[in-house]
């Protein structure tokens, strides 16, 4: 703190009587002089005091009661593990998850999948990558209405291998940076050992590498973590679970087991244990729930059926599983290019555990979750 101290001199002006004759003036002459040298003095005294030694100047003590401020570690905004975040942004990829598309490839190594129901009641998939890099993702498929709603916030870039016209706009408007199989991108290829269109795959460091100038930034944090596991909403707040029972659609039944040994979800799709293309076990630290209606669009299908999509702007209910434990929470999402926010019923942040995080999209009034 600079503290200034502003000083005030006052000046005194001597006025005697003019006096007549010669003698007086030779004698009132040199005792007006030493009065007026003495007034001087004073004045000069006054006006310049003498320069405080720098040994002397006072100085502010230290507040010893203040408590230094805490050194929070980098973490990764996607999943909320420590570390420094790799300057690129997030890649979300279409990842088909039909029974002739599994397993799949790389999902093991995304930070967040979502999985939505398209039309024909299928489940399809968006994995987000970021803090990892797989050497390879897929089978890829085309890109759907409700994948700008779930992917603006990230700023990042979305792979597909095709779409609609209509479509493709709402993704253009969205500020997502588009790489396209259709439109002849790098990194995008068929392989021999599936039939098309079940083949089509990519390489994610060839897919960074075509970032363009707006989107090289790393996205923001998504979720809210907690700093530790044991922090976690559901772990501090929630009721024990081992299953999570999801009923997306007809054709839809992912399945959650806990598992203690790994501190993770284990998927299936029904009673069949999901497994990546490498072997893993595909898991997940946190199971969201997200409940939100889930309307048709003007959009058509193969004869005609409508392509739906999810209404995500707004709020719902869900749940969070983490830990063995589940708890109820609030998802509120304020716009398209805001990141969804979940909330424990008295307001607080739901947080989650650092780790990655599968979201299940349940369309309200069809889907279900039994937590057993």
């Amino acid at each position: 703190m600079t503290r200034t101290t502003q000083g005030t001199t006052t000046r005194g002006t001597t006025a005697g009587p003019r006096r007549r004759g010669r003698a007086t003036l030779r004698w009132s002459l040199p005792l007006v002089g030493a009065v007026l040298a003495l007034a001087a003095c004073g004045t000069a005294a006054e006006q310049t005091p003498p320069p405080t030694p720098v040994t002397e100047r006072p100085s502010i003590a230290p507040d010893k009661g203040a408590a230094p401020a805490p050194v929070v570690p980098p973490t990764w905004p996607l999943t909320g593990v420590p570390g420094e975040p790799a300057q690129r942004p997030a890649l979300g990829v279409k990842v088909e998850n039909t029974a002739v598309a599994r397993p799949q490839t790389g999902l093991e190594q995304a930070d967040v999948v979502w999985e939505t129901i398209v039309e024909f009641e299928v489940s399809r998939l968006i994995a987000v990558f970021h803090s990892q890099v797989p050497a390879e993702v897929g089978p890829i498929r085309s890109v759907r209405p409700m994948d700008p709603v779930i992917l603006a916030p990230t700023h990042g870039l979305l792979v597909f291998s095709g779409g609609q016209p209509g479509i493709l706009a709402l993704v253009e408007d969205s500020g997502l940076q588009m790489i396209s199989h259709d439109a002849g991108a790098d990194g995008l290829y068929r392989t021999r050992d599936r039939a098309a269109p079940h083949n089509v795959y990519g390489t994610p460091e060839v897919f960074w590498a075509q970032a363009d100038a707006n989107h090289q930034a790393p996205p923001g944090e998504q979720f809210t973590f907690a700093r530790s596991a044991d922090r976690a909403a559901a772990v501090v707040g929630g009721t024990p679970a081992t299953t999570l029972d999801f009923r997306l659609s007809a054709a839809s039944n992912p399945r959650w087991s806990w598992d203690a040994g790994s501190g993770t979800w284990l998927r299936s799709e029904g009673q069949t244990p999901a497994n990546a293309r490498s072997g893993a076990r595909l898991s997940a630290v946190n199971v969201v729930s997200i409940t939100a209606a889930h309307p048709n669009t003007q959009f058509g299908a193969q004869g005609g059926a409508p392509v739906p999509t999810y209404e995500l702007v707004g709020s719902g209910d869900g749940v969070v599983a983490t830990g063995g434990k589940t708890v109820a929470v609030r998802w509120q999402k304020d716009a398209q290019d805001a990141p969804m926010r979940l909330f424990l019923p008295d307001g607080r942040p739901a947080d989650l555990a650092p780790g990655n995080t599968w979201v299940e999209l349940v369309p309200a009034g069809s889907g279900s979750l039994t937590v057993g």
